[in-house]
């Protein structure tokens, strides 16, 4: 007896349970269809990953017979948005991820392992270590459907109906409303979805809701709280193990592909880098498809630039190894299998791009894609019309220049874009060696022959000598590892001796930089000689601008958009000129065994090059330069109506007005943010502290003060343009003054020359003009506050030119 129960009792309970418990066993076995039963009547498409398609339901089924085996996940956008400021557009690709199939009881999770820690050995067990000790991610779990001795059915349809290339998440960060998928109204695109023998491509027609839309997806969505695009999915087979990796040098002009070794000895570095490039034999070329949704001339064009990588190809040992055909009429460009060149249209001019699918275990390139942004040629179209003013005599016989000089550019473009699915990285030093290298972003190389401008040599022809290095570099083939680093050594090193320059986008690109020729949209050896000529070819422009420059049947309201890129066309030859003050000479350098790297690599531009750059951009402060002639104020009306003012009309503080004051501002603003960086002042300094031949910040200071405030003043428009750029001037010091990035000794010189300046200010007034007089006083009054209370009051907003790059 057991508390009143007896054993017996016991027993029969015990036995009424189990056979309870294999009755539910039994059944839920028996729930679980055979593969045959449960996909009858779908249809089948067979693949690397077979699936089913139940059209009556709108469900795909995925049959997964490959667990625990690692291939590549690929997420991207056929049908995009069509906006360049929320970035969403069609043919983007997402990530690509190292993924495998997981079955835990009744589910199948998909799992995205880590391929960014890794130990490189053959110990299992030191492999497993690694793998243990860093997280990886389940993207999905999918319930299992059907089942056959080891092989499963999982319903892929939620999964492919989800948001997973992060549309709602990119919305949200651009702050354009909160959005999230809508079963009820998205679908399987079966007719996009298809499977091959190494991959298996699956398409859906997504679609969100939303609230409080922002003004891009108003833009260009006809119901802005809902809003539909197409998502692929590509399961890719993991490439072969005969592909050979190549070693990544900071000098091999490519991008890296990174991780981290856990088995390397200790005097080893943990950081392993790769090049990304494809695979390439003497058999089987790399060969791109144009989309032949490209119009022409331009799809010519684009054939055209494509191809130049075929001659450096030939010229590392592979004839015919690069081919550029028209893409079939029936081939998807999402499917990984094609390279592609797509001609991708938005609401607004932006950026093209390079992409590509990269095994992240090797970096090889399985698929390369491109996007080029349709409006770019047009951009380019509207600065030869400013430049030029092709609209006369009732004719526009002379818009073939301009025309030419756009297709030019969009050959450069897709040899560019190109270039990036190639593995290759920008060379934003390239201006500098003659135009080396298409991977450069180029401006317009506009001459002044005989006085007149001339586009003629716009933009370079062809494959530079950078590219060709690059691509050697990349794809020639050696016998053995032994020979490839040796060779690969060698062709770097007669590179430099050849005087061949590379500074890539972190070196390039921040307002700080400090490089000489690390510029982007540049031209010239030398960046300020190159901005006093680009400031002639500006005067010219400006001088004959008029309404030659607009074509027939617009409104002449339309003059301002044409007037920007014109007015502003100095403004990246300014950013590039600027680095040269406090700029720094170097070079991408490694200790090599074999070589005796210099212990004086980083150089101080001379003091001399450094002046002229000064002296080169306070040229853009001087009203001459700032001022437009009444004959160009007094042409350009309030918008007509049924046009509308856009981000590429120019700053104003006038209204409806053409305000060519707050155009002037803009402009010195932009010169005036560049000499007063506060890392440029830092370097300033340090390069004083080094050499005393070299300024102190507060000599530049003063250097600035003497071409800016301390002018003589001016009468008329002149007046109220010296005004503000004088205004300018005091705010932006003063903000360098207040930021906390400013260190100390540059906030002293900064605090001596204000309070210096407010002592004349002071002094000034008492003789000045009435109307300079009360804008002496106010600056005074302003610096006074200041000084008094340690809190300032903003004197001028700083007005900011139209959207620029990509230009």
């Amino acid at each position: 007896m057991v508390s009143g129960i007896t054993m017996k009792t016991i027993r029969l309970i015990t036995s009424i349970t189990i056979i309870f418990c294999c009755f539910m066993t039994a059944n839920a076995v028996a729930s679980v269809k055979s593969i045959a039963d449960f996909t009858n009547g779908m249809l089948k498409v067979d693949g690397y990953f077979t699936f089913y398609y139940d059209k009556q339901n709108d469900q795909l089924f995925l049959q997964v017979d490959q667990q625990n085996e690692p291939f590549l996940f690929q997420s991207s956008l056929p049908r995009g948005l069509g906006s360049n400021d929320i970035g969403l557009d069609r043919g983007q690709l997402g990530s690509t991820r190292v993924v495998q199939f997981e079955s835990y009881g009744n589910k199948v999770l998909l799992t995205q392992l880590n391929m960014d820690y890794r130990a490189n050995s053959d110990n299992r067990a030191e492999q497993k270590s690694v793998e243990e000790a860093f997280a990886k991610s389940v993207i999905y779990g999918f319930e299992i459907k059907a089942k056959d001795r080891g092989t499963v059915i999982i319903d892929y349809t939620p999964f492919l109906l989800s948001d997973i290339h992060g549309v709602a998440k990119t919305l949200k960060s651009r702050k354009q409303g909160s959005y999230r998928p809508v079963k009820n109204r998205s679908a399987v695109h079966f007719a996009k979805s298809k499977s091959f023998p190494k991959n298996t491509e699956l398409e859906s027609i997504v679609s969100f809701t939303g609230t409080n839309p922002g003004q891009y997806v108003r833009q260009i969505a006809p119901d802005s709280e809902n809003i539909t695009v197409h998502m692929h999915h590509s399961l890719i087979k993991l490439p072969d193990d005969k592909y050979q990796a190549r070693r990544f040098h900071p000098f091999s002009g490519y991008w890296s592909i990174s991780h981290k070794d856990y088995a390397v000895s200790l005097d080893e570095s943990m950081d392993v880098k790769v090049i990304p490039r494809h695979r390439l034999d003497k058999n089987t070329p790399i060969t791109y498809y144009l989309d032949p949704g490209t119009p022409e001339p331009v799809r010519a064009a684009l054939l055209e630039g494509a191809r130049w990588w075929s001659t450096a190809f030939e010229e590392a040992g592979f004839k015919d190894g690069f081919i550029v055909k028209m893409l079939p009429e029936h081939a998807d460009p999402m499917d990984v299998r094609y390279n592609t060149i797509q001609w991708v249209h938005r609401a607004t001019r932006g950026w093209s791009y390079g992409s590509s699918v990269i095994d992240p275990r090797t970096g090889e390139i399985i698929k390369g894609h491109v996007t080029l942004g349709s409006l770019r040629v047009r951009h380019d179209y509207l600065l030869g019309q400013g430049l030029t003013g092709p609209f006369n005599d009732g004719a526009e016989s002379n818009t073939d220049k301009i025309k030419e000089m756009a297709l030019a550019r969009i050959r450069q473009l897709a040899a560019h874009e190109v270039g990036h699915t190639l593995g290759i990285a920008h060379n934003f030093a390239a201006s500098a060696n003659n135009r080396a290298s298409v991977m450069d972003y180029p401006h317009p190389f506009v001459e002044l022959i005989d006085a007149k401008i001339d586009l003629s040599n716009a933009y370079a022809e062809g494959i530079g000598e950078w590219d060709k290095y690059v691509i050697k570099y990349g794809y020639q083939k050696f016998e053995n590892p032994e020979q490839e680093a040796k060779a690969l050594a060698s062709l770097i090193s007669s590179t430099q001796d050849k005087g061949l320059l590379y500074m890539s986008d972190s070196d390039a690109r921040p307002s700080s930089g400090a490089h000489p020729t690390g510029h982007l949209w540049d031209n010239g050896k030398d960046a300020a000689a190159e901005l006093t000529r680009v400031m002639q070819v500006r005067g010219v422009a400006l001088k004959n601008f008029g309404l030659n420059n607009l074509a027939f049947d617009r409104p002449i309201s339309d003059l301002q958009e044409i007037l920007m890129p014109i007015y502003f066309y100095h403004r990246y030859q300014t950013t590039a000129a600027v680095k040269l003050i406090g700029g720094v000479n170097y070079d991408y350098v490694v200790k090599e065994r074999d070589s005796k790297s210099s212990a004086t690599n980083a150089r101080p531009v001379s003091f001399e090059h450094q002046s002229q750059a000064l002296s080169a951009l306070l040229a853009t402060l001087q009203n001459e330069n700032l001022t437009l002639p009444k004959s160009i104020i007094s042409l350009i009306p309030p918008k007509a109506y049924g046009n509308y003012r856009n981000r590429e009309s120019g700053p104003t503080k006038t209204g409806l007005a053409f305000d060519p004051v707050t155009l002037a501002s803009a402009a010195a603003n932009h010169t005036l943010s560049a000499l007063l960086n506060s890392a440029r002042l830092t370097r300033i300094a340090q390069q004083s502290n080094l050499n005393s031949k070299y300024w102190t910040v507060g000599e530049y200071l003063q250097t600035i003060l003497q071409n800016t405030i301390k002018q003589p003043s001016s009468a008329g428009l002149n007046s109220a343009v010296q005004q503000r750029v004088n205004a300018v001037t005091i705010e932006l010091m003063m903000s360098r003054l207040l930021a906390e990035s400013t260190p100390i000794e540059v906030k002293s010189d900064l605090f001596n020359e204000l309070s210096q300046l407010n002592e004349w200010l002071k002094k000034e007034s008492h003789n000045a003009s009435s109307g300079q007089r009360g804008f002496y006083r106010l600056l005074s009054h302003h610096l006074s506050w200041y000084f008094e209370h340690r809190k300032w009051l903003p004197l001028v907003d700083l007005s900011t030119m139209p959207p620029g790059s990509p230009i």
